[in-house]
């Protein structure tokens, strides 16, 4: 990245040697990606990240085929980022959204998702991991459905990357696929959606040609060179390595034998490095407070707000109840994690588990 700082500072839609340097690069790495991906170059846009990525995938889709229908499918457990997108596309722009169900493990029956589908369905996006619990859906399956009924799938697959087997952009069945640098050690900030040709999304900024039209804006070489190389080199050998990872998973799971402790997920298929738990009768905000007093970063499902925290609207679609949506904590697991580490984790868990019972009492 430091040479995109530096001496390679040129603009690359500028037609001077600098600016003509600077395009080279951006091609030449729009290049690299669709290697990997062993898609088209133009099939991949740049992007700020997994946000940017997924308000492009589904506002700019469903306003393109708005005159074919406004009727859109998404999942109770997605990222806010999908929510928040359509609830939007309802509330101010006149679409219809059908929210679909999850089981007990937090997966959507691709029969479900066949019989919402209606004549004037024309987009449906579902995640292929979820971020809070890590439970792995039937994404092909899913995009197997919408193709069959010739519907747009987009997966958030944000999550997803760098974790599970990847032989190509192609495998989720999907239209748009939204992918973010910094889950596999990229850079924050960088981010691509793959759109498969010919699909036009209306674009969300609006200023220059950029991105093939579809994003106008001067391209952020530097964190564009950074994603470039995560996923050349995190992506098709994951960087989070479930040989490496798996002898972790074992003493981790069996932390729900602890009373009152559920591991959410447990009987699905799930990614190597997540792990969500309930914990009943307390909350997330005091549960992670004291694991960071001990010196322990892990997180919740949801994000804090005005020194709130929500009940996991994951969890509640589950079946959880409010208590319980409100008292997950969510432990991630990176590719330099240690036996020492965990071991360290699992000596403090029930100690601070105690302390935080202790106290609300």
């Amino acid at each position: 990245m430091l040479p995109l700082l530096d001496e390679n500072f040129g603009n690359p839609s500028s037609i001077h040697h600098v600016g003509r340097k600077a395009r080279f690069f951006l091609d030449a790495s729009r290049e690299r990606i669709a290697a990997v991906w062993k898609c088209k170059a133009s099939e991949v846009v740049f992007t700020s990240g997994a946000t940017e990525s997924i308000n492009l995938a589904i506002c700019g889709t469903a306003r393109l085929l708005k005159e074919k229908g406004r009727h859109l499918i998404t999942s109770a457990v997605e990222h806010h980022a999908v929510l928040r997108a359509f609830e939007y596309l309802v509330n101010k722009e006149g679409f219809e959204l059908t929210v679909l169900p999850v089981d007990a493990e937090g997966r959507v029956d691709p029969q479900d998702l066949e019989n919402a589908i209606l004549n004037d369905t024309i987009l449906v996006s579902i995640m292929a991991a979820n971020n809070e619990t890590g439970v792995i859906q039937p994404v092909a399956e899913l995009g197997a459905v919408c193709r069959r009924s010739g519907v747009c799938f987009h997966t958030d697959a944000v999550q997803w990357f760098g974790k599970e087997p990847f032989e190509n952009i192609h495998q989720f069945n999907a239209n748009l696929v939204s992918i973010c640098g910094h889950k596999f050690y990229g850079p924050k900030g960088s981010g691509a959606l793959f759109i498969k040709s010919p699909l036009l999304p209306d674009p969300l900024f609006f200023g220059g040609s950029h991105e093939n039209n579809r994003r106008a804006g001067t391209e952020n070489l530097a964190s564009i060179a950074g994603f470039v190389v995560a996923v050349e080199s995190f992506l098709t050998t994951p960087v989070f390595d479930k040989s490496s990872l798996s002898p972790f998973s074992i003493p981790l799971s069996s932390l729900d034998s602890l009373e009152g402790v559920t591991l959410i997920g447990s009987n699905s298929e799930r990614l190597i490095n997540t792990f969500c738990f309930s914990f009943s009768g307390l909350d997330s905000l005091s549960l992670l407070a004291s694991f960071d007093l001990n010196g322990i970063c892990v997180s919740a499902g949801s994000a804090c707000s005005s020194g709130a925290l929500n009940p996991s609207h994951v969890l509640s679609a589950m079946g959880f109840s409010n208590s319980d949506a409100n008292s997950i904590v969510r432990v991630s697991l990176g590719r330099e994690t240690t036996k020492l580490e965990i071991s360290h984790f699992l000596s403090l868990f029930p100690i601070v588990v105690d302390q935080v019972r202790g106290s609300s009492i």
